[in-house]
């Protein structure tokens, strides 16, 4: 019998950059920067960033996984707001909506993300999505400490 379970988890992660919220954003929004800090291995990674455009990340390790994303709301340097599906060798595994805000925090930023998710069949869990997040935000602040 295969497993039709649902869970639904939301969180919210916030950092702190050394980086005005313009560098941060561009740094989220330019297809190039974007890819060394979100998908470095990803050869096939693709990103048309505005209202309406998608995002696409293919994942490694002998894992068939393909993350498509739509952005639906952009304000330059301030928010930006999008959907994710996650595929897992071909199966839908996860929906999510994500928000990011961009708040400037003396000379730096106060980036804070929340995600609302949809876990289908078991495939993935939400504490694996909020700790693969929390890497990925990371990164990006090493990716903003270099410019």
């Amino acid at each position: 019998m295969t497993d039709h379970s649902v869970k639904h988890s939301t969180f919210t992660l916030e950092r702190t950059y050394a980086a005005s919220p313009a560098t941060v954003f561009a740094a989220w929004s330019d297809r190039d920067t974007k890819a060394k800090w979100f998908a470095a291995e990803d050869t096939r990674y693709s990103l048309d960033f505005r209202v309406g455009g998608t995002e696409a990340v293919h994942g490694g390790d002998g894992v068939d996984l393909v993350a498509r994303s739509e952005y639906h709301d952009i304000l330059p340097d301030q928010r930006i707001v999008y959907t994710t599906a996650l595929f897992t060798g071909g199966v839908l595994s996860t929906v999510s909506l994500t928000t990011v805000r961009f708040d400037r925090d003396g000379d730096g930023t106060r980036l804070v993300l929340t995600e609302q998710g949809t876990f289908l069949n078991d495939q993935e869990q939400p504490e694996w999505r909020e700790r693969g997040t929390g890497d990925w935000l990371d990164a990006l602040g090493r990716q903003v400490a270099q410019r």
